[in-house]
């Protein structure tokens, strides 16, 4: 079965138009025979993925799901808020999406026009291929037979399983500068790396939190699409994605006690500092102003004329020196 339709639009669009007959059976078509497909009245739908379609593509879709003018202009271009409309008989969505790309987070779109007999997915910017939630709908004929919700379904779960790997890789992250911010060495990149990774997950926090609050809100107004078999697969797909908020939470907090554990050190390393310049200053400042007095161009001042005044001196300035050293090593300003 091939992947990628061929049309006399932009084919780079359109990744799959399927056609499921509802009793286990897959054809591929156009864009152009989804209308003639839905106009026969057997209880099968069409599942197209399209990744960011042009104007052209989007116009045939809507003539061919005779779909909402407002529906149509949000999926036209991103940067949309997650949510979920109904217009007619169809619903509209919008979820955020993440992966890593070039060792970055990046974030994107997936909106969804979902009615009885059709879904549409279509994806905008960084997000992984449906491919692998398209396989297990049609290897699992107890999802195909739910129809459009069982694909529904799999891509919702598809997306909030691929927010784990993301989480598994901050928790590493943040872990290794937990191991740096203790350890003796400072490091003055620690803290811009840990503002970057609060940053990142607060983006994630964005993207992932609506998620539960939408698949709420479809199976609780939309009885006509999400029947009561496939609301227990939606219920596990919430109960993950209200998991995936708790352990960013958690991060989060581990995050900025991290934050405020490394600025505490700093402080207390910089006062470190202060105290070992401190006492140097003193140790130095002992000959300093006994030089000093003596650098004095007098005529008369005590011991000049003594034979062993100037040996007597600086034995006087090393032994206050040595008694120094000695109380700030105690004190352990050394």
């Amino acid at each position: 079965m091939n992947d990628r339709t061929t049309t006399e639009f932009n084919t780079q669009c359109v990744i799959a138009c399927h056609h499921y007959d509802g009793k286990g059976s897959v054809e591929a078509i156009t864009l152009e025979a989804i209308s003639d497909v839905l106009a026969v009245e057997d209880g099968s739908y069409v599942w197209l993925a399209l990744y960011e379609p042009d104007e052209l593509v989007l116009g045939k879709v809507q003539e061919e799901f005779n779909l909402h003018d407002l529906a149509v202009e949000d999926a036209r271009v991103a940067h949309q808020r997650p949510k979920i409309e109904s217009y007619g008989d169809s619903v509209f969505i919008a979820v955020k999406t993440a992966q890593t790309v070039d060792q970055r987070v990046r974030f994107g779109e997936t909106h969804f026009f979902v009615g009885k007999r059709f879904l549409v997915t279509v994806r905008h910017g960084s997000s992984l291929s449906y491919r692998t939630a398209r396989a297990r709908f049609e290897r699992e004929p107890e999802l195909m037979a739910q129809g459009t919700a069982g694909g529904l379904y799999v891509v919702l779960d598809l997306i909030v399983d691929n927010f784990q790997p993301l989480m598994d890789e901050f928790s590493a992250q943040l872990t290794q500068l937990e191991r740096d911010i203790l350890s003796e060495d400072f490091k003055p990149n620690t803290i811009r790396e840990l503002y970057t990774l609060k940053q990142d997950l607060t983006r994630l926090r964005i993207a992932a939190a609506p998620i539960a609050d939408i698949i709420s809100q479809l199976t609780r107004l939309r009885k006509e699409l999400i029947t009561d078999e496939i609301q227990l697969y939606l219920r596990d797909v919430q109960d993950h994605a209200i998991r995936l908020n708790d352990g960013i939470d958690t991060l989060r907090e581990m995050l900025s006690a991290a934050m405020s554990t490394n600025l505490s050190l700093v402080t207390v390393h910089q006062g470190e500092v202060v105290k070992r310049l401190g006492a140097w200053a003193a140790l130095l400042g002992v000959p300093t102003l006994v030089a000093s007095w003596y650098g004095m161009n007098f005529k008369f001042m005590p011991e000049l004329e003594g034979k062993w005044s100037y040996a007597v001196l600086i034995g006087l300035v090393a032994l206050i020196c040595i008694v120094l050293y000695r109380r700030f090593r105690k004190a352990q300003w050394l």
